[in-house]
C-alpha cells in the first residue's frame, strides 16, 4: 500500500508543483526576454521550488490519500482486508505513518530552507533590476539606506505608501522634512530613478538664522508633491534586501517576536501590536502547514472510502474543497492581525483540529 501511495503522491505532487510554478515560468520568460542573464533566471526559478513545495506537500498528501483508498473502496480491496480480520486502523496506518513522516519534511521545509530560498529569489530578482524598490525599505522605522534621507513609512502595500516622513540631511542637521499622508510610487527601469507623488503634504525647514528653534520652523502645504530617489545611490552602497515575514527563518521570527520593541524602535505602540500579531501567525501558519499532512490524511482515508466513484477527477475536486476550506481560515486569521482579541493565531488551528476530530470520528463509524 506505501508503495502505491508513494506513486499517486508523487504524481499529485508534480502536477500541483507544476500548477503552482506557472506564475514563477511566466516571469522567468519575461526576465529572459528583456535580456537577463540565463543564470539570474535559473536561479530565480530554483529559490521558488521550496516555498511552493511548502504548499503543494500538504495538497498531494491529501489527493493522493483521497485517490488511494478511493480506488480500494471501489475494488473491493478494503471489503478484503476486512474479511481478513484487519481493523480500520491498520489498513490506514501505512498511510497515516507515511503522512507523519511527511509533517516532519514540512516542518524542516517551513523552518528553514523554504524562507531562506524566498529571501534568494528576491535577492536575485534585485539582481535583475525587477524587484519592487520598496522592499529595499521597512515598514514603521526610519530608513537610513539612501546617503542624506531618514525615509520613515507607516505602510506599504504594492506601489501605495501610507504616513510617510522623510527628512532631508546635512551631516546630522535635518535641513527639511516631508511629510505625507500617502503616496504612490512608479519607477524608471532604465534611470534607475523611483518617483514618488505624495498627497496631503506639510513640508517643514528650520528657519537658517534659528536652525535650533522649532517655533520659527517654516510650514509649507502642498496637495501634492514629488519625490525622487536615486536608485543606482542605494544600490551602489549594497545589494542587501531587507527580510520580511516570508523569509524568515523560524528561529529568526521567534527572536523577532520576542525583541520586537528593540528591532522597531520608532514604531508606535498600536502598530508595534499589530505587527508582533502578523509574526505570531506567520510562525503558527508554517506549524499548521506541516501538520495538515497528517490531518488530511487522516480525514481523506474516510472521505476516500465513502467516494462512490474513483476517478481522480473526483479526488483532486474534493481535496481541492478542503483545501479551499483549509485557506480561508489562513486567510481570516491574518486579516485578523489587528485584532488579537479574537486570537487569531488560534483561529488558525480550527480547520487542523476538526480535520483531525472528523477523520477519528468517522475511521470509528467505518470500523
Amino acid at each position: 500500500m506505501i508503495q502505491d501511495f508513494l506513486t499517486i503522491f508523487m504524481l499529485t505532487l508534480m502536477v500541483f508543483t507544476f500548477v503552482m510554478c506557472l506564475g514563477a515560468l511566466v516571469k522567468a520568460i519575461d526576465l529572459l526576454a528583456k535580456g537577463v542573464p540565463v543564470s539570474i533566471i535559473g536561479a530565480v526559478f530554483l529559490y521558488n521550488m521550496p516555498y511552493v513545495l511548502s504548499f503543494s506537500l500538504p495538497m498531494s498528501t491529501l489527493t493522493g490519500t483521497l485517490l488511494l483508498f478511493g480506488r480500494l473502496s471501489i475494488d473491493g480491496e478494503v471489503t478484503a482486508m476486512r474479511a481478513s480480520g484487519m481493523s480500520i486502523w491498520q489498513i490506514a496506518s501505512p498511510v497515516l505513518l507515511m503522512s507523519v513522516l511527511l509533517s516532519l519534511l514540512c516542518v524542516y521545509v517551513n523552518y528553514d530552507t523554504a524562507p531562506r530560498s524566498h529571501y534568494a529569489r528576491r535577492v536575485s530578482l534585485l539582481q535583475a533590476g525587477e524587484m519592487n524598490p520598496l522592499d529595499m525599505l521597512e515598514e514603521q522605522k526610519f530608513n537610513k539606506e539612501f546617503p542624506g534621507l531618514q525615509i520613515y513609512i507607516g505602510r506599504i502595500a504594492e506601489d501605495k505608501i501610507y504616513d510617510v516622513s522623510i527628512n532631508e540631511l546635512d551631516g546630522n542637521v535635518i535641513k527639511r522634512t516631508i511629510r505625507a499622508k500617502e503616496g504612490v510610487t512608479s519607477q524608471d527601469v532604465e534611470t534607475k530613478i523611483l518617483d514618488i507623488e505624495l498627497h496631503e503634504v506639510r513640508i517643514e525647514q528650520p528657519d537658517p538664522n534659528y536652525p535650533g528653534d522649532s517655533s520659527k520652523t517654516l510650514h509649507f502645504p502642498a496637495d501634492t508633491w514629488t519625490y525622487s530617489l536615486n536608485l543606482k545611490e542605494r544600490l551602489g552602497v549594497d545589494k542587501k534586501v531587507r527580510k520580511n515575514r516570508k523569509d524568515m527563518t523560524f528561529p529568526e521570527i521567534t527572536s523577532t517576536i520576542q525583541n520586537i520593541r528593540e528591532i522597531y524602535p520608532d514604531a508606535p505602540l498600536v502598530n508595534l501590536v499589530k505587527r508582533r500579531q502578523k509574526l505570531v501567525i506567520e510562525a503558527n501558519k508554517r506549524l499548521t502547514l506541516a501538520v495538515s499532512c497528517f490531518s488530511f490524511a487522516l480525514i481523506g482515508i474516510p472521505l476516500g472510502m465513502k467516494s462512490k466513484r474513483k476517478e481522480s477527477s473526483v479526488g483532486i475536486a474534493m481535496s481541492l474543497g478542503v483545501v479551499v476550506v483549509f485557506y480561508f481560515f489562513v486567510i481570516i486569521a491574518e486579516s485578523l492581525a489587528g485584532s488579537p482579541q479574537y486570537l487569531p493565531d488560534l483561529i488558525i488551528w480550527i480547520p487542523v483540529f476538526v480535520a483531525q476530530l472528523l477523520g477519528f470520528f468517522l475511521l470509528k463509524r467505518i470500523q
